[in-house]
C-alpha cells in the first residue's frame, strides 16, 4: 500500500502500522531515522524552496516490505506531497521517485539565488545601498534554512543507503546513491553560497571602514590647515598695545597673505604625501 496521509489519519491505519509507530506518529516524536527490524521510520522538514520565507513542514515516512505511508503535519504540506508522489510498483520505487521530484528543480534555484546574491553585490559597488545589510541578512537567513534541510536529507539519503533492515534492493541503492549525491552537491553549493554571503559582509564593511576613514582624513587636514591660522587670530587677538605691527599700514593685507601662504603650503604638503 502506498499513500500521502494527514498525520491525524495515522489512527485509521493501526492494521498495518506497529502500534509503537503510531504513537510516535501521533506524538511527533520520531527522530530524523530510525532502522527496525521490519521497517524504517523517519521525518524531515520539508522546504519548498522556491518560495522562500514559508514555514517547514514536517513530513513522516513509514515504510516496511509491503507499506509506504506519507504522514504531513498540514494541509499545505499535503498537498505539496501529493503533487509530488505517484503510485509505482514497488515501495522502494516510490519513494526515490518521491524524492527525486522532490530535488528536481533545486539545481536551478540554488543558481538563481546565486545570480541574485551577485546582482545585489553589483548594486551595492555602483551606489550605497540603505538597504544592503538588511538583504545579507535575509540571504543568511535564507542559506541557513537550505543548509538544515539539505543536511537532514543527506544524512537520510545516506541512511536508506546503509539498508540495515534490508527493505531496499539493489537497484533500490544505486537509485539512492545517486539521490544522496545530488543531496551533497546541493548542500556544498549552499555552504559555497553561504560563505560568499559572508565574504560580501565583511567587504561592505570594509567598504564602509574605509569611507569613514576618508571623511576622518578630511576632516583631520581640515582641522591641521586651520589650526595655524587659529593661532594667528589668538595672537592678534590679545590686543597688546605696543605691537608695532598694529599700527603699520600693511599689517592687514600682509597677515592675509601669511594666512594664504599657510594654507596653500599645508595643502600642497598634504597633497604630495597623498593624505587627500
Amino acid at each position: 500500500m502506498q499513500k500521502v496521509l494527514n498525520i491525524d489519519e495515522a489512527e485509521n491505519y493501526t492494521d498495518y502500522i506497529d502500534p509503537r509507530v503510531l504513537r510516535y506518529i501521533r506524538d511527533n516524536q520520531a527522530e530524523t531515522f530510525e532502522s527496525y527490524q521490519k521497517y524504517t521510520l523517519f521525518v524531515f522538514p520539508f522546504y519548498d524552496i522556491h518560495q522562500a520565507g514559508l514555514a517547514a513542514n514536517q513530513i513522516m515516512v513509514y515504510l516496511d516490505h509491503e507499506d509506504l505511508l506519507l504522514f504531513c503535519e498540514t494541509k499545505r504540506g499535503y498537498d505539496r506531497v501529493r503533487s509530488l508522489f505517484s503510485k509505482e510498483a514497488t515501495n522502494e520505487c516510490a519513494l526515490w521517485g518521491f524524492f527525486q521530484n522532490l530535488l528536481k528543480n533545486d539545481m536551478d534555484n540554488l543558481e538563481d539565488l546565486e545570480c541574485e546574491v551577485a546582482d545585489a553585490e553589483m548594486a551595492a559597488m555602483v551606489r550605497f545601498q540603505n538597504d544592503y545589510i538588511r538583504k545579507i541578512i535575509a540571504y543568511r537567513k535564507e542559506l541557513l534554512r537550505l543548509k538544515r534541510y539539505y543536511e537532514q536529507l543527506d544524512t537520510i539519503m545516506d541512511s536508506l543507503i546503509l539498508n540495515e533492515n534490508k527493505l531496499l534492493s539493489e537497484d533500490g541503492i544505486r537509485h539512492f546513491t545517486i539521490l544522496a549525491n545530488h543531496t551533497t552537491r546541493y548542500l556544498q553549493n549552499v555552504l559555497h553560497l553561504r560563505d560568499y554571503v559572508t565574504q560580501m559582509r565583511e567587504a561592505y564593511q570594509a567598504q564602509i571602514d574605509i569611507e569613514q576613514n576618508n571623511l576622518m582624513r578630511l576632516f583631520t587636514v581640515i582641522t591641521t590647515v586651520f589650526q595655524p591660522l587659529t593661532l594667528l587670530a589668538g595672537w592678534y587677538g590679545m590686543n597688546f598695545p605696543n605691537m608695532p605691527e598694529m599700527h603699520w599700514k600693511y599689517s592687514y593685507p600682509v597677515f592675509i597673505g601669511i594666512s594664504l601662504l599657510v594654507c596653500l603650503s599645508l595643502l600642497a604638503i598634504f597633497k604630495k604625501k597623498r593624505w587627500f
